[in-house]
C-alpha cells in the first residue's frame, strides 16, 4: 500500500485521570485526510505505542466520523491494570477486547417460539415443549 494512504493522525482531548476507576481517559480525535476511516484496533496500538502500555489494556470505541471525512472523534480509556479493567468495564466491552468469552445462545427468534410453546403446557412437559414443533 502507498505511505501516504496509511497515514493518519492522533490528538487527545479532556484528558483525565479518573483514580477511582482506576484508569484514564479521553476524548480522541483522529485526523485521516487521504483515508475513508481508520479502525478502532489501529488506533490502539497507536495509544499504546504513545503512553507506553499494553494494547490489551486501551480501550476505544465511539467513533463517528465529522461530514465530509477526514476527521473523526471517539472515546478513549487506558486501564492500570487487568483487574481494573475487568471490574470497570462493561461485560461487552471486555468480549470485544478477547478478555472474555461470547456466550453463544440461540436465536433471539428462537427462544420466543420456545418460550410461548412452553405457555402450552404444564408441569414436567414443559421440557418436550422445548424441542422444536414437528412438520405434519
Amino acid at each position: 500500500m502507498n505511505r501516504v494512504l496509511l497515514y493518519f493522525t492522533i490528538r487527545t482531548r479532556k484528558f483525565l485521570s479518573n483514580r477511582l476507576l482506576q484508569r484514564r481517559q479521553f476524548v480522541i480525535e483522529v485526523l485521516h485526510p487521504s483515508r475513508p476511516n481508520v479502525s478502532k484496533s489501529e488506533i490502539s496500538e497507536r495509544l499504546a505505542k504513545t503512553y507506553q502500555i499494553d494494547k490489551a489494556r486501551v480501550i476505544t470505541f465511539g467513533f463517528k466520523t465529522i461530514f465530509g471525512g477526514g476527521r473523526s472523534t471517539g472515546f478513549g480509556l487506558i486501564y492500570d491494570t487487568e483487574e481494573a479493567q475487568r471490574r470497570f468495564e462493561p461485560k461487552y466491552r471486555l468480549i470485544r477486547g478477547g478478555l472474555l468469552p461470547k456466550v453463544e445462545k440461540p436465536s433471539r427468534k428462537l427462544r420466543h417460539e420456545r418460550k410461548n410453546r412452553a405457555k402450552k403446557f404444564r408441569g414436567t412437559k414443559k421440557s418436550k415443549a422445548a424441542e422444536p414443533a414437528k412438520k405434519k
